[in-house]
């Protein structure tokens, strides 16, 4: 009966050893998986991310500084349309983004003075044939000395009084698009059109139907796109390094992610209120899609150098510091990377310049796509 507890006894101390020995087993893995600081995801996570590894690269690489600006086209390829007399919209059927021909009705005004201005046109006009043959008359006899120089000179000033008020007349229908030679006719109108001067698209639309216009108020503007180009603003700080035909890289950080290219064309010379200098530059791409009072950020290349760089989307910016994932380890199912703190210059197309790469070898791979969901994590 002694024997039989004796073992049993032995057989409860291997179990308790035992079972002491997986938990300090347990706890040298835990312990051991808690040290590891390093980022790991699968192979599988790693193909459905569709991340990527590269390394570090060497290049030529453009030395710039970042301006802000706005899309704009030339004084010629805007257009403000007015009435020289005011009267009330007939019609007006464009929208803002309509496209109009040069020469394309826009709108019709009406008003009575219309009618009455080329009532005075007539009149003035019948007079001319009467006031032209005395002031013939009394020339001629004023050299045969058979009238006074005062009867004379009463119709030589009378005529051409009158045919002054007749071409200034005449000069004012056709700025209303009134045709003298309809009037002529007989054909009287109290109804203007008003035709686009310039090719474009409607930009604004300020009147509706009914509406009162003065000449004062601006009707509709209309602008051509086929002709943008770059307004940018440089502080006076720059403007020594900006050189006519430097390169452009620009952006419209509101509508896409494309870069585009342009010239520098003309660099202004008068500093403005803000302390910056006017830069006229002419895109290279075809850029009429663009639209006019667009914002730009632009990165005017006033050099190039020598220097190591990473695709943009290998860099993740944390709390202002900026971070890569570099390849530390492979097994065969997983991938495990070092976070390593990295101190990056400019960004131009889609590459960041590294301005200290000391800790970063040419042979290292690197996270280059998808590093921004796995840092800070």
């Amino acid at each position: 009966m002694k024997r039989y507890i004796y073992n049993i006894n032995i057989l409860l101390l291997f179990v308790i050893t035992l079972g002491c020995m997986n938990y300090e087993k347990e706890t040298e893995n835990t312990v051991s998986n808690d040290t590891d600081d390093r980022i790991t995801i699968s192979k599988v996570q790693f193909e459905a991310s569709q991340m990527e590894l590269g390394s570090m690269k060497e290049m030529a690489f453009p030395i710039t500084f970042s301006v802000n600006g706005m899309i704009d086209v030339p004084p010629e390829n805007r257009a403000v349309i007015n009435s020289t007399m005011g009267g009330f919209i007939k019609t007006t059927h464009l929208l803002e983004g309509d496209q109009v021909k040069k020469g394309q009705a826009l709108v019709t005004l009406e008003n009575p003075e219309f009618v009455g201005l080329q009532q005075d046109y007539m009149e003035i006009k019948g007079q001319l044939s009467y006031l032209k043959s005395e002031y013939d008359r009394q020339k001629t006899m004023m050299d045969e000395n058979i009238t006074s120089e005062k009867n004379y000179i009463r119709a030589e000033s009378s005529y051409k009084s009158a045919m002054a008020k007749y071409s200034g007349l005449r000069k004012q229908l056709l700025l209303l698009n009134i045709s003298p030679d309809q009037v002529d006719n007989g054909s009287i109108t109290a109804v203007i059109t008003l035709y686009s001067p310039i090719e474009g698209s409607v930009s604004k639309v300020n009147v509706s139907k009914g509406s009162y216009v003065s000449p004062a108020v601006t009707i509709m503007e209309i602008v051509d796109n086929s002709h943008i180009h770059l307004e940018l603003f440089v502080f006076e700080k720059d403007i020594l390094k900006v050189k006519k035909g430097q390169n452009i890289l620009f952006k419209i950080p509101e509508a896409s992610s494309e870069t585009y290219k342009a010239e520098v064309h003309l660099v202004g010379t008068v500093i403005n209120e803000n302390r910056t200098i006017k830069v006229h530059a002419h895109p290279k791409n075809d850029a009429r899609h663009l639209l006019t009072g667009m914002f730009v950020n632009a990165e005017i290349i006033i050099d190039n150098k020598e220097a190591f760089v990473l695709p943009e989307t290998s860099i993740v910016e944390v709390d202002n510091d900026n971070y890569i994932l570099i390849l530390d380890e492979e097994d065969e199912n997983q991938f495990y990377f070092n976070q390593l703190k990295v101190d990056v210059g400019s960004t131009v197309n889609g590459l960041t310049e590294l301005r200290d790469h000391s800790n970063i070898k040419n042979t290292d791979k690197i996270l280059t796509k998808g590093a921004f969901s796995l840092i800070g994590i």
